[in-house]
């Protein structure tokens, strides 16, 4: 694919518009300190490429081995999760066996008896705020960014785009062809709803993905704030400990921190996108520039792609209640595997997986599974 990096960027335009309603005094709710952000890099260069895809559009997208890198599915009674393990640089950590992973559920210790490490095509939801907050300013700016992604697809990925401001909008379905995403996102109209309804699109989405079969994620670009939606907060925390779904979150609202002096409404706008993305096993980034977004979208490419599947039956209740997890890592001698830093200093492994699941109901399990 062409690279996308010298086009136009409508969102500049109304930079300086933006810039100028900040200094006005004009509450944007988007205020707070920049925090470092830390998390999965990009892998070395001169990976393989995947084979030509298939041609033709499915009623659903149902590759064998697609989406996210951390999240979560039960089947019956066994529980599968997937893992991406990086050491403290954030280079993905690779070759790791079986004997390699050890799971909790609600504190018990779990035999694992299904893995499979693999490098997986990408099955995604592109979900992008586009609305007319600050005369567009964060809508243009949200899409002029979604188009960075696009250099990270593969020709087997699937992509879909979704915009929300009062509503959710299908712009495109899934697709392989990613110029068909890029056209979409660059030719979308001026942003006609003042507000954004994070949480309806999350439920909404998160809804249809139920029909898609594999391994799922959302990238979703937004400032974090919800201004009108039907659904709340807590319940969408509900939604997010029964999903298979991994959420990555994009910020775009973190440079209007330089204009001004502060609020808490941004900082829990920015803990909402977090708390998304943790709950599901996948990360958030908030970046200032759009210099930084090459090696943020690498790095969620790199997250999506690496993953070790560990599954196990659970020998604690189905209760339906949400059970907590723990993965850790431990070398050959079953001790925690340590890895040395550039300065030869050891260090643990990060390990990145969704922290808990909700058990399905006894009648929930048919029987002899």
């Amino acid at each position: 694919m062409r690279s996308l990096r010298g086009r136009p960027k409508r969102w500049q335009k109304a930079a300086a518009l933006g810039a100028l309603v900040v200094c006005l005094g004009v509450p944007f709710r988007t205020i707070a300190s920049l925090v470092r952000q830390q998390g999965p890099q990009a892998p070395p260069p001169n990976q393989p490429e995947p084979p030509a895809a298939p041609t033709g559009k499915p009623q659903a997208p149902v590759p064998a081995q697609t989406g996210p890198s951390a999240s979560i599915s039960i089947e019956s009674n066994l529980v599968n999760v997937d893992v991406v393990v990086t050491d403290q640089e954030g280079n993905v950590v690779g070759g790791l066996k079986r004997e390699n992973f050890r799971v909790t559920d609600n504190g018990a210790p779990q035999q694992v008896t299904n893995f499979s490490p693999a490098e997986s095509p990408i099955t995604m939801v592109m979900l992008v705020e586009y609305s007319s907050e600050a005369y567009g300013y964060f809508g243009y700016k949200g899409a002029d960014w979604a188009r960075y992604f696009l250099e990270q697809m593969k020709p087997t990925d699937w992509l879909a785009l979704k915009t929300f401001d009062l509503r959710t909008t299908l712009q495109v379905d899934f697709t392989h062809n990613a110029a068909e995403v890029d056209q979409a996102l660059a030719t979308l109209g001026f942003p006609t709803f003042h507000e954004a309804v994070l949480f309806d699109a999350l439920f909404q989405t998160l809804d249809e993905l139920r029909g898609v079969k594999g391994k799922k994620s959302i990238l979703l670009m937004t400032t974090g704030f919800d201004t009108i939606s039907h659904h709340r907060l807590d319940e969408t925390y509900n939604l997010l400990k029964e999903t298979d779904v991994t959420i990555f979150a994009v910020g775009t609202g973190e440079e209007i921190d330089l204009y001004s002096d502060g609020n808490i409404g941004y900082l829990q706008a920015k803990n909402q996108l977090t708390h998304f993305a943790e709950m599901t096993g996948g990360h958030a980034w908030f970046p200032r520039l759009s210099g930084e977004l090459p090696d943020v979208f690498a790095a969620i490419s790199a997250f999506l792609r690496n993953q070790y599947t560990v599954g196990f039956q659970p020998n604690t209740p189905a209760d339906g209640h949400y059970h907590k997890l723990q993965v850790t890592i431990v070398d050959a001698d079953g001790n925690p595997m340590l890895l040395n830093d550039k300065k030869g200093k050891k260090h643990k492994v990060v390990v990145y997986a969704r922290p808990g699941y909700t058990a399905p109901k006894p009648g929930d399990i048919a029987p002899g599974n």
